[in-house]
């Protein structure tokens, strides 16, 4: 039997946004570890705050350069892994739901997802602090 309307609209929604919240979240992870592979991370222009003293020290810009590099990449593969399963629900229309557990499980899973991006730029602020004593 098939649920309600509303119930179905409501998982579509839920869904849908899920879908997009780690697909958004692979695009950053991906520019972000693009600015690292780069050599980026310190340059004032790519938004990133960076201490000074990291910015005038060749080898703590290219551990930071590293830092976001691996992390991000990281971020943004573990964000593509949710996008198979959710994917699968939203091709199948009313047909499959999650569950509320699911959800909760996937919002558990994106502050993973999360932190893992954040990490570099923390440690770069430790780095920093670190090198200034």
């Amino acid at each position: 039997m098939l649920p309600p309307p509303a119930e179905t609209g409501g998982s579509a929604v839920a869904c849908t946004a899920v879908f997009c919240c780690f697909a958004l979240a692979a695009v950053a992870g991906l520019l972000a570890a693009r600015a690292g592979y780069r050599g980026k991370v310190c340059d004032g222009r790519a938004g990133y705050d960076v201490p000074e003293r990291v910015k005038r020290d060749p080898e703590l810009r290219r551990e930071a350069d590293r830092l976001v590099a691996f992390w991000c990449t990281g971020a943004a593969v573990l964000s593509v892994a949710p996008l198979v399963p959710v994917g699968d629900v939203l091709l199948h229309g009313g047909d499959k739901s999650i569950p509320t557990w699911g959800l909760l499980v996937l919002a558990l899973y994106g502050l993973v997802v999360v932190t893992v991006g954040a990490y570099p730029y923390e440690k770069i602020k430790h780095m920093g602090a670190r090198a200034g004593r």
